[in-house]
């Protein structure tokens, strides 16, 4: 029998995959149908669609900020991990409820904001509890975990949409359901490791912010980048609806973008445990410019499949992988803050991309705006190379 057998994964890491899983299932049924919801159903712009998408990300990211720096403050994880999972289940049955736009964006806000809290204490709980040689392993299950709730979630959209004969708010009752799960799972099982800090000392709140280190604050500017290139998968929804795709069947764009970022999270977060992470970012902004010109100048579902499905590849390729970066960049007093820094940088990237990709498709239709964003991916794989090697992220 062999003695060179890989560790298991920590407990809490396959405990906040099944959290994440259900909360996921619950968010993604909404999302998916929340393109149809504002544009046909509230009859908005898809300009509006953008922005609201864009908005309520951004602020899930700049609460991801303020829940990283409490988390570090105080020293304590699973507080801000069930306050956030549990607000975000309280907030389902309001898209049921709304009415305008208006509404819609102010149950994001809130769903995003709980999104938040949780968001930068999960990250760092996942590095205090797991050894840096298998990080790259542990965010990529947490991811895989996390996608089987996102791409289960289309399929049980567009079965509802058949079974419910397109009742929208009805299946957005139902969608509360796993969110309960989900927090019941947190509570019940997740159980808080002991911190290892290399600093006692509790900073006032702002304080830490400051002391975010060189190396961390490159690999967040490059995280941003990367962001810009990259819009909300909303706008995938959209695209399948133009090319023909019924309101039923729409969201089912998502089972394959999903399918994607599933089957690659654990593996390529595993290669990064291991291979240089320029090299695999760099084969995710190619797949994201490969993805965007079958999009944009492909006809036909094979074309959209093909497209949608190399969109997923990039995700896996490039989400864990920063996630793991940021763990191993961040001193450990400092984890959690350093998680929020990263999230806001990358939220604000993706409200950018997404308010840019609302204004073109609407101005110049959706093959420009995916071709723009194959222009920025590719100028910002350019970006990451013209670095010394020493400025550029590294395990």
């Amino acid at each position: 029998m062999s003695t060179s057998r890989r560790p298991a994964l920590p407990r809490s890491v396959w405990i906040l995959g099944l959290v994440s899983l259900f909360m996921d299932l619950s968010s993604e049924i909404i999302h998916a149908l929340l393109p149809l919801f504002i544009t046909v159903t509230l009859g908005a712009s898809v300009v509006v669609l953008g922005a609201i998408d864009g908005v309520a990300e951004a602020t899930a990211s700049f609460a991801k900020l303020a829940g990283g720096r409490l988390s570090d403050r105080n020293q304590k994880r699973k507080p801000w991990i069930v306050a956030g999972y549990g607000l975000a289940a309280l907030t389902k049955p309001l898209m049921a409820l709304a009415s305008t736009p208006l509404t819609v964006l102010g149950a994001r806000l809130l769903d995003r904001t709980a999104k938040g809290l949780r968001g930068a204490p999960r990250d760092a709980l996942i590095a205090d509890d797991t050894p840096s040689e298998q990080r790259g392993a542990a965010y990529g299950l947490r991811q895989s975990l996390d996608t089987i709730g996102a791409l289960l979630a289309p399929l049980a959209a567009a079965g509802l949409m058949i079974w419910l004969a397109g009742d929208i708010r009805t299946i957005f009752w139902i969608a509360a359901v796993p969110a309960l799960v989900a927090v019941a799972i947190l509570m019940l099982f997740l159980k808080e490791p002991e911190r290892r800090s290399d600093s006692g000392k509790v900073q006032p709140l702002l304080w830490g912010f400051r002391e975010v280190d060189r190396a961390s604050r490159r690999l967040i500017l490059v995280a941003f980048l990367f962001t810009l290139a990259r819009f909300s998968e909303s706008f995938l929804v959209l695209k399948g609806a133009e090319a023909g795709l019924t309101l039923a069947t729409a969201p089912l764009v998502l089972v394959v973008f999903n399918l994607s970022y599933v089957l690659l999270s654990y593996p390529a977060g595993a290669l990064g445990d291991r291979a240089d992470p320029r090299l695999i970012l760099t084969g995710g902004i190619a797949l994201l410019i490969l993805g965007n010109l079958f999009l944009a100048w492909g006809e036909g579902l094979a074309a959209l499949t093909l497209g949608v499905a190399l969109w997923g590849a990039h995700m896996a390729l490039t989400q864990g992988l920063f996630a793991k970066l940021v763990a191993d960049a961040a001193p450990v007093h400092l984890r959690a803050t350093t998680f929020g820094l990263f999230h806001v940088a990358t939220g604000v990237g993706l409200l950018l991309a997404s308010l840019g990709a609302g204004l073109l498709w609407t101005r110049d239709g959706p093959s420009m705006t995916f071709l723009a964003s194959a222009a920025i991916a590719a100028a910002a794989g350019a970006f990451l190379w013209l670095l010394p090697r020493e400025q550029t992220p590294s395990s």
